[in-house]
């Protein structure tokens, strides 16, 4: 009989100066029903706070913190961006 055992995951990706604020491009945690993209960062983080003005996106779509997670997914966080 064949058994395997099967991680839920979130895989996370940190880009530009937020990878070097927190010291990573990347990351993984356990999925835990009931995620956000926001506990997710604290998680990750501890109790370091994301830059006011951040961007997040789950799997390549822009979304807000509060959106919830499913396992799998993978999350990106943007510094904030400026221009003019």
């Amino acid at each position: 009989m064949f058994s395997a055992s099967f991680k839920m995951s979130i895989k996370v990706r940190f880009f530009a100066s937020l990878a070097d604020s927190v010291g990573r491009r990347e990351a993984e945690c356990a999925f835990v029903p009931g995620m956000t993209v926001e506990s997710v960062w604290h998680e990750i983080n501890g109790d370091a706070p994301l830059p006011g003005g951040a961007l997040v996106a789950i799997n390549h779509d822009y979304c807000t913190l509060d959106q919830a997670l499913n396992d799998k997914d993978e999350v990106a966080y943007f510094p904030p961006v400026t221009g003019g």
